[in-house]
């Protein structure tokens, strides 16, 4: 996928990619269910269409996911809608949170315009570089990228508000609930490929609190680090 720079009129778009099918994509979000105004308000000014490729921008505001290369999906809008709710929802205001997996950087760009710094990380190196390329182009300047294996999060830079997982591991790494502040929440896929549930765990005080909530279908989340 090659991402180029853009002007306002690409950004906006057209036909199936204009800002006029981008908010019925919107209102389809909230008829599903999405009741958070903010993540509503993001999604509708994030120009999806821009982080595929141009063979696959007529279906961006359909909610289904799609290829980006490399074995990867950028995320149906109805789960990026409902994980980016479900991620500020805690009782704690999120303002620095962290993403596993960049993927194209569209749920990056999204999580940009709500908090106060994202950093993300991304195991392969290569979409990662096409998503730093295109992010300022568009505006987005309040993140951090870090090309490593997404299992052991940032620790640098921890504790965070928030994370948020892209990927499916099949336990919840350890290293996340740690770079986790209290009141914080971890959104996250778990299961094979066969079996996945969203939850949302909580860092407590004297622990950590769980729900397990909507079946979801997530690329897996690998260990290590391409290129």
């Amino acid at each position: 996928m090659t991402m180029t720079p853009r002007n306002a009129a690409q950004r906006n778009g057209i036909g199936m990619t204009s800002l006029r099918t981008r908010h019925s994509m919107v209102e389809r979000l909230r008829a599903s269910g999405i009741r958070k105004q903010e993540a509503l308000d993001a999604l509708a000014k994030t120009p999806r269409h821009l982080f595929l490729d141009e063979a696959l921008a007529h279906k961006a505001y359909e909610d289904t996911a799609l290829p980006i290369g490399k074995q990867q999906t950028i995320s149906q809008p109805f789960i990026v809608a409902l994980m980016t709710e479900m991620v500020l929802d805690s009782e704690i205001e999120v303002k620095k949170m962290l993403e596993v997996g960049t993927g194209c950087g569209y749920q990056t760009a999204v999580l940009a315009q709500l908090v106060n710094w994202v950093f993300t990380v991304e195991r392969i190196g290569s979409l990662q570089c096409q998503a730093k390329a295109l992010l300022p182009q568009l505006g987005y300047h309040n993140i951090s990228y870090l090309n490593a294996d997404g299992f052991d999060g940032w620790a640098s830079n921890q504790p965070f508000d928030g994370i948020l997982a892209a990927a499916a591991p099949q336990q919840v790494p350890t290293a996340l609930l740690a770079q986790l502040r209290v009141g914080g929440r971890l959104v996250i896929p778990v299961g094979d490929r066969a079996v996945q549930n969203l939850r949302i765990i909580t860092r407590t005080a004297n622990g950590f609190a769980e729900q397990l909530r909507e079946a979801v279908c997530f690329v897996p989340m690998l260990r290590g680090q391409t290129g």
